[in-house]
């Protein structure tokens, strides 16, 4: 009985976290890659191997244009080889490229313009950003948006807004000149600017009045025991008696709504590593494969819009961090193009060599930095 009853917990725990990780991480991952793929292609670079997952090949086929498309043993991440590559991070094979007949040069990654691989590397971030925009826009037109009016109902004793002077009945239209749509708009303006003052114009019996408000931080524990460090302002709205209502939109503002939505994200992210550097946040935010395979579990079990939904934030997330100028990454890559590009020639071999070392060195220290925060958190739940 003890065996039946641990294989299924093994089950449950497969089915309720690595299975919604996987699908999640595998979307993001494929369309990051693909990005790369689609472009090397069109500017004539053979594309040896296309992966999902890193380590020993599971499955594998390849294709008329002589690529191995494969899914590996690993499945945190991806590569892209191209003819002339050393290894999944697209370091040169200089033994190969001296090596080269004519006809591979003009098929070799290396031998391309620093303009066509600039290009190919930036392929992978953008694609990202679209696959982001794509995924939003497609909820914002099937699913919709719940959309509550910024109604003030109650004012919590002692916080922020009472002291700004906000009353129940309150309509707040601008935050900081940005107009506000709905109370979900309000809330991500506020959770988003602990300890900033915010001028906030609301409507009160039918005159404008600006007032100013600095959001206080707190902790506050969502329906699964995480814990977040947000702004709170200390007001609320009641969502009964059909106050809730669900917009659905067009085409052309379902994507103006997704890009909106994507740059709030890109937006947000740069506010919180600004704050770790300045003191204001603290890094124990930043999460890695086990909080993302955590959050995977508990967002699916909202259902399949919520899990596609947390696929584009982890997109866009994961297409902003690769675009950081940091060897190994994209943006690492896109880093030392500029510096031919403004040379006239490449750096030196061992200056490259020396930067992917610094560039792993680093992943590698924010992984582990990573890992140790979601173990903590999990200790802590």
């Amino acid at each position: 009985m003890e065996l039946l009853a641990s294989m299924g917990g093994t089950a449950s725990w497969l089915l309720g976290y690595v299975v919604p990780f996987l699908f999640v991480l595998t979307i993001v991952v494929f369309f990051h890659e693909l990005g790369h793929f689609w472009v090397a292609r069109r500017a004539g670079v053979k594309v040896v191997a296309f992966s999902i997952g890193f380590g020993p090949e599971i499955v594998g086929f390849n294709d008329r244009h002589g690529t191995r498309w494969k899914l590996s043993a690993i499945p945190l991440g991806g590569y892209v080889k191209f003819l002339g590559d050393e290894n999944a991070a697209s370091a040169p094979d200089r033994g190969a490229i001296a090596h080269m007949s004519e006809s591979d040069r003009r098929e070799s990654f290396f031998h391309k313009s620093v303009g066509a691989r600039a290009a190919i590397v930036a392929a992978g971030p953008i694609a990202n950003f679209i696959l982001a925009i794509v995924i939003f826009a497609g909820l914002f037109m099937t699913v919709g948006r719940q959309v509550t009016t910024p109604q003030v109902d109650a004012v919590q004793a002692g916080s922020a807004a009472e002291r700004a002077g906000f009353q129940p009945s309150d309509v707040i239209l601008t935050i900081n000149g940005d107009p506000i749509d709905s109370f979900g708009d309000m809330q991500r303006i506020v959770s988003a600017n602990a300890g900033e003052p915010l001028a906030i114009e609301v409507e009160r019996g039918g005159q404008r009045l600006t007032l100013e408000a600095t959001p206080d931080l707190r902790e506050v524990t969502d329906t699964f025991g995480n814990v977040h460090r947000i702004g709170v302002l200390g007001i609320s709205r009641d969502t009964g008696g059909g106050q809730v209502r669900t917009e659905r939109f067009g085409p052309i503002e379902a994507v103006t709504q997704a890009t909106t939505e994507v740059w709030f994200i890109v937006d947000r992210t740069f506010s919180y590593l600004g704050g770790v550097v300045t003191g204001r946040e603290r890094a124990d935010q930043l999460g890695g494969p086990i909080r993302i395979a955590q959050v995977s579990g508990q967002v699916a079990t909202f259902g399949i819009a919520a899990l596609l939904q947390l696929a584009a934030v982890l997109s866009v997330s994961i297409g902003l961090l690769n675009l950081f100028p940091v060897p190994l990454l994209d943006g690492g890559h896109l880093l030392f193009y500029g510096i031919e590009a403004l040379r006239g020639r490449p750096l030196s071999e061992r200056a490259q060599e020396v930067g992917f070392r610094i560039g792993l060195a680093l992943v590698l220290m924010l992984m582990l930095f990573a890992t140790w925060n979601d173990i903590l958190n999990i200790s802590k739940s």
